[in-house]
């Protein structure tokens, strides 16, 4: 069941590839709302791709997953309404050129252009400040910053926080804009064990409130919903079906080609299936070999652009002869006389 304040988050064989392979396969989940939710792996093992993908800002490759009843990847545009992203580095990084201030009222100002109502933008300036800094408030409230005790107060520049009072900052801009699932990335990144047990609680809180919070971490807690990566995850991943040899080149899983062979082309000798010897370019075997089939009066078709001629003594029937040209009579009659 949903819930106006969290978004359910449900998965089946989820899986995303690359161009190198597969950065995570055969993720399921089932979360209620206002569930705490841990991705949990090592550097590398695609915990952020995971966390991404869920909130509809990575397109999956297989499976599927439903955001507050909003289905992925058909519904992408929609999940990224409802889903707002805390601190991923590299994706949505804090302007350390800022201040704390500064930094509040542009998420503000974003929020509100592209993700609030139109009719917000045509109430007075004097209403639409006292939204703005309510809104402010609120959002530094649930994340736990009071912007009074830090050294500058508002005006300290970003470049200065703690790294425990920066994943504080990203979630209140995140909060902003009241979403119902929360994703926040590197959750325990250079956190003494004190502030990675306030970072966790901080996160409870929020998941109190109702709002579902997607957290990537090295070690989850035991009270939270985990959802693993890496070499152990991928050891239970389903394996791919076995499919017949194609007789086409096809691609295999690391990007290469894997060449298959195709069946040797065959001919009847002597009243016999054999099969044709092949050449290093796999080209089928000479015009001479071809001749040896003269004494058994078998007819033999080939390409007009080679001549392999016989003579009449031997009984077979050549398909083009030119009569200024005994090469291909020799041939055939030494083929002949060796058999």
């Amino acid at each position: 069941m949903d819930s106006p304040h969290g978004a359910a988050v449900k998965a089946e064989d989820f899986g995303m590839k690359g161009p190198r392979g597969w950065v995570f396969r055969g993720v399921g989940i089932d979360a209620a709302p206002g569930s705490l939710i841990a991705v949990e792996g090592p550097s590398g093992s695609g915990r952020t791709c995971l966390l991404l993908a869920l909130t509809g800002r990575m397109k999956p490759t297989e499976g599927h997953a439903e955001i507050g009843r909003h289905r992925l990847p058909k519904k992408m545009a929609a999940v990224r309404r409802i889903a707002a992203l805390g601190p991923v580095p590299g994706v949505n990084d804090l302007d350390q050129a800022l201040s704390v201030a500064e930094q509040l009222r542009e998420g503000a100002l974003l929020q509100r252009r592209y993700d609030g109502p139109v009719r917000a933008l045509l109430r007075p300036r004097g209403e639409r400040r006292a939204s703005t800094a309510a809104r402010i408030d609120a959002a530094l409230g649930a994340a736990g910053l009071d912007v009074a005790a830090l050294p500058k107060g508002p005006r300290t520049s970003v470049r200065d926080l703690e790294r425990l009072e920066s994943v504080r900052l990203s979630v209140a801009i995140a909060l902003l804009g009241s979403p119902r699932l929360l994703a926040v990335d590197d959750l325990d990144l250079k956190l003494s064990d004190a502030e990675r047990a306030e970072a966790w609680d901080l996160l409870r809180s929020l998941a109190a409130r109702g709002t579902t919070v997607l957290a990537v971490c090295s070690e989850a807690p035991s009270d939270a919903t985990v959802l693993r990566t890496g070499p152990e995850a991928a050891a239970t991943a389903p394996a791919a079906e076995p499919a017949d040899p194609p007789a086409e080149p096809t691609a295999d899983p690391a990007g290469g080609s894997a060449v298959v062979p195709r069946p040797m082309d065959s001919e009847v000798t002597w009243g016999a299936e054999a099969t044709a010897p092949h050449d290093s370019d796999g080209n089928a075997g000479s015009d001479a070999d071809t001749g040896s089939d003269a004494e058994a009066g078998t007819s033999t078709d080939t390409d007009t652009s080679t001549d392999t001629g016989a003579d009449a003594d031997t009984g077979v029937t050549a398909a083009a002869h030119d009569p200024h040209d005994t090469k291909g009579d020799d041939d055939a009659l030494a083929e002949a006389g060796r058999a």
